[in-house]
């Protein structure tokens, strides 16, 4: 089963809405030690839980099982419902354990409008917390603390793994899962959230939106062009010139991360020795009356659930040097999209 790419870009596009900044008060890369992890762990885990008990409240076994999920899918999801919920119960305990105040649910509004719309968000709302908890991963100090997240993050892959496969899609459709840092994650989470105080500030900055234009066809890496709507306008409200040489950089798998090529078995650094797949990011170019950025192939090596952003450096994919994003796509290997075109967008 697979819904409309169309649904997948909207909701990419609402995911990446954020606050716009000057380029000169560059989002930085903030610091952090336990308790705010915790915290921040805490504030996705609410976010999921909201969204689990929304739908679950919206929507019957009978809508589902009419929108082709038979069982035991109705049953699974309160399965999912009931580990958030644990989550933010475990997470609340540790906090309030350390003597650390625990953040509190706010309030949340997300873009599904029928079961499609639901799954497929759950599904690109799965990714993002698996890449969330690996991202923090490192910055971790207190062992128990890594193991307990490690813990939460298998789970959050599992739920992945089965929606993705709800939904016709690969299961695992990558080696790796792609780590995300914790500034690219809330300008993520950030639009969900419409209202509430907590007692917990965390010293986390939204980038800049990037929405990708809609396209009726699937992403294939290796083939595929990507327009990203407005971004070089939005840029130049900053001091982005034509001259300014700006990237889009694909984040998938450990490709990200560039690890030192000793630390990686031999077959794997010879396939990221190959030239498409090293090359993760590209030069954009201007389009649309200079109002867009375009690329005209998302490289090979990007796939599975894959983020972008546009940087001004194509080496250090920093907070500093991102000027817009994340994005999010999802990106089949070449030749291996479905053949029939989508609905064109509205």
């Amino acid at each position: 089963m697979r819904f409309s790419s169309t649904i997948a870009v909207s909701l990419a596009a609402t995911l990446s809405i954020a606050s716009p900044i000057e380029l000169e008060k560059r989002v930085s890369t903030p610091k952090v030690n336990d308790g705010t992890i915790l915290n921040y762990a805490l504030t996705l885990e609410y976010l999921e839980r909201a969204f689990y008990r929304g739908a679950l409240a919206n929507f019957t076994h009978k809508q589902f099982v009419d929108a082709g999920f038979e069982d035991p899918f109705y049953a699974n999801l309160q399965e999912i419902y009931f580990d958030e919920q644990t989550h933010v119960s475990f997470l609340s305990g540790a906090l309030t354990a350390a003597k650390i105040t625990p953040t509190v649910e706010l309030q949340y509004k997300f873009p599904y409008t029928d079961i499609p719309s639901f799954i497929t968000l759950s599904s690109v709302l799965e990714g993002v917390g698996v890449s969330a908890y690996l991202g923090a991963a490192a910055s971790i100090v207190n062992k128990d603390y890594l193991t307990a997240a490690g813990s939460i993050l298998t789970v959050e892959a599992r739920h992945t793994s089965y929606i993705r496969a709800s939904l016709g899609e690969s299961p695992f459709p990558n080696p790796f899962d792609t780590p995300l840092d914790f500034n690219e994650v809330y300008s993520l989470a950030a639009p969900f959230i419409t209202g509430g105080t907590s007692p917990v500030k965390l010293p986390f900055q939204p980038f800049p939106a990037l929405t990708l234009q809609c396209t009726q066809y699937y992403y294939e890496n290796g083939r595929s062009s990507v327009t990203f709507s407005g971004a070089f306008a939005a840029a130049t409200k900053f001091g982005v010139t034509s001259d300014t040489p700006i990237y889009a950089v694909f984040f998938s798998g450990l490709l990200k991360v560039r690890l030192p090529l000793p630390l990686l078995p031999a077959s794997v650094v010879a396939d990221i020795l190959t030239p498409t797949i090293f090359q993760l990011p590209v030069k954009v170019r201007i389009t649309a009356g200079n109002k867009d950025y375009k690329i005209d192939t998302i490289p090979v090596g990007a796939v599975g659930q894959v983020y972008v952003v546009l940087s001004k450096s194509a080496s250090k994919f920093n907070d500093e040097n991102i000027i817009a994003g994340p994005a999010i796509l999802e990106v089949y290997p070449k030749d291996k999209a479905p053949s029939a075109p989508h609905p064109k967008c509205h």
